[in-house]
């Protein structure tokens, strides 16, 4: 079998490729962390590959409760049904924790033309140490990851779905829509629906978005950290309150408030350095319009309190996972001893 394009971008090109030309290959790893580009192609092979009539005799599923070496070479010698193609559908097995690698290795290295053999992951950790089988999947399969998009990928994207729904949206709420969202296509997806659901006129405006879409823990946080910088106290504590009724555990609130405040810390150092958003971006992985907010709210707040405040946070965490105090009032402490520290800037 001729070697495919591995990693990205060439895997995922060389899959659209096959799908357009309407020639699926033999082997496919489909991973990474935008679930809605994994499924929206996994469904694009299967139309290619099966048909109504016989998709329960051509599909084979896999899983990692039903998986055993001798039914996966079942299912790929199993003769496809009134077709001429079947497909062989694993979803996060762990191939490189099976006890007979050598005939995994022999059956990844000739599989019948007949079987189209689809591997999918959210996130594919292979055990390189195993080379053998390693080098069975990279030589053989198609390798495509798929990541979260870009930025400007995500807004096209964005005016193509509302578009669908014949419906205008202006490219500045995009940027909007996807701070409340973040960068996942899925939940994206979900919240378009419901937008287009809500909304009556032909063209969305921001009071549509605030009416039904539930903004996400990061972009409450980034609200949170906005009304501190703006010594809008009261404001910030409310968010707290907020967050603590869409999201009830004090834990993952703290995490993000000191992630955040550790992302504006690194903001400031960067600033004063004469530094970008596009460097902030790369350094702490963030999407560029997040990169670009950190920026403005760290140049309305002192060095001081950056480091003070992930001090803060950092100390809060540890006390809500060593104590059995009230986490609530905690979180609330939190943002008290934070408001107080912007008073001395």
């Amino acid at each position: 079998m001729a070697k495919k394009p591995t990693g990205t971008p060439s895997g995922a090109e060389q899959l659209k490729s096959d799908l357009k030309a309407k020639t699926p290959g033999r082997f496919y790893v489909l991973y990474g962390e935008e679930d809605y580009l994994r499924r929206y192609y996994l469904e694009q092979l299967k139309k290619l590959l099966l048909d109504d009539l016989t998709a329960d005799f051509n599909l084979h599923r896999l899983n990692g409760e039903n998986f055993s070496v001798e039914l996966f070479a079942d299912c790929l010698e199993a003769l496809p049904m009134m077709a001429e193609r079947s497909m062989v559908l694993a979803e996060d097995v762990d191939l490189f924790a099976q006890a007979d690698t050598e005939r995994l290795c022999a059956m990844l290295s000739d599989l019948p033309e007949h079987c189209c053999l689809v591997l999918t992951y959210e996130e594919f950790k292979p055990d390189k140490r195993k080379r053998k089988l390693w080098e069975a999947i990279e030589k053989n399969a198609v390798l495509a990851e798929f990541r979260y998009q870009s930025e400007s990928d995500l807004r096209a994207w964005i005016r193509r779905h509302f578009a669908h729904e014949k419906k205008m949206i202006a490219p500045e709420l995009c940027g909007y829509l996807l701070q409340q969202c973040g960068l996942s296509m899925t939940r994206l997806d979900a919240e378009i629906g419901k937008i287009c659901a809500y909304s009556g006129a032909d063209t969305v405006v921001r009071a549509d978005i605030d009416a039904v879409v539930e903004p996400t823990l990061d972009a409450v946080v980034f609200q949170l950290t906005d009304a501190l910088a703006l010594r809008h106290f009261d404001d910030a504590l409310a968010l707290l309150h907020t967050l603590l009724k869409l999201q009830n555990d004090p834990i993952p609130i703290v995490a993000a408030i000191g992630s955040q405040m550790r992302r504006l810390h690194a903001a400031k150092i960067l600033l004063n350095e004469g530094k970008s958003a596009e460097e902030l971006a790369q350094l702490c992985s963030m999407p560029p319009f997040a990169a670009t907010k950190t920026m403005g709210q760290a140049r309305r707040l002192s060095e001081r309190f950056c480091s003070k405040a992930v001090e803060l946070c950092c100390r809060t965490d540890y006390q809500l996972k060593t104590s059995y105090g009230d986490g609530e009032r905690l979180a609330e402490l939190l943002i008290l001893q934070l408001a107080e520290e912007t008073r001395h800037d």
